[in-house]
């Protein structure tokens, strides 16, 4: 059984990593070109440079209390005590956003919920069956109804993240601007998700 965890955590890990590349590209093309990469010879190879440049930061940020989740959902559904493992990931969190010159009581705490949601998704995919994610997607939630009341929890927690990012930052314009658009390219892409595991038949 614990085998088919692990293959299921790899599969959900996976399936994580596409998706936050998937929105960082997203934000990428669609950023305001200036004048700049028409004028100078060359630009478009250090346009791609600093691209994947994004990517990775941008995938390591999102995929931090994910992973964090993750790991909680393999503890709890082994035995361990899901009070005290999410008082251990909440550690965790506080700890990496310290790194990140971005501590603030009310951002662990947003994270905090972020991750109770998900350590309870990621706890039924770990249990779910299939030969790859989108298989398990659906043994662990049977209509796309079900698996839209997930992302609608998920998304409030999200959101509370981001007001608390927002915060942390005065409230100012652009960082909403930054954070509104990442939130529109994250449902774009989970509207069209669900339409093609949930569209898909075997």
């Amino acid at each position: 059984m614990s085998g088919e965890y692990l293959k299921n955590y790899g599969l959900i890990l996976a399936a994580e990593e596409s998706f936050a590349r998937l929105v960082t590209l997203g934000l990428w093309v669609k950023r305001p070109l200036t004048s700049w990469h028409y004028l100078i010879p060359g630009m478009f190879i250090f346009d791609i440079l600093r691209r994947n440049q994004a990517v990775n930061r941008y995938s390591a940020v999102f995929l931090f209390p994910r992973k964090t989740a993750l790991d909680a959902a393999l503890d709890v559904i082994r035995g361990e005590d899901r009070k005290s493992r999410l008082s251990r990931a909440e550690e965790k969190i506080g700890t990496w956003l310290g790194s990140l010159n971005l501590f603030s009581e009310t951002l662990q705490r947003a994270h905090r919920g972020q991750v109770a949601v998900l350590v309870e998704h990621y706890s039924r995919l770990l249990q779910g069956e299939g030969d790859g994610y989108p298989a398990v997607l659906r043994s662990s939630y049977p209509t796309p109804q079900d698996y839209q009341t997930f992302l609608q929890r998920l998304g409030a927690a999200e959101q509370e993240v981001d007001r608390a990012v927002a915060e942390a930052h005065g409230h100012t314009p652009d960082i909403w601007a930054r954070l509104r658009a990442e939130q529109a390219q994250v449902e774009d892409i989970r509207s069209k998700e669900i339409k093609r595991i949930f569209g898909q038949k075997g």
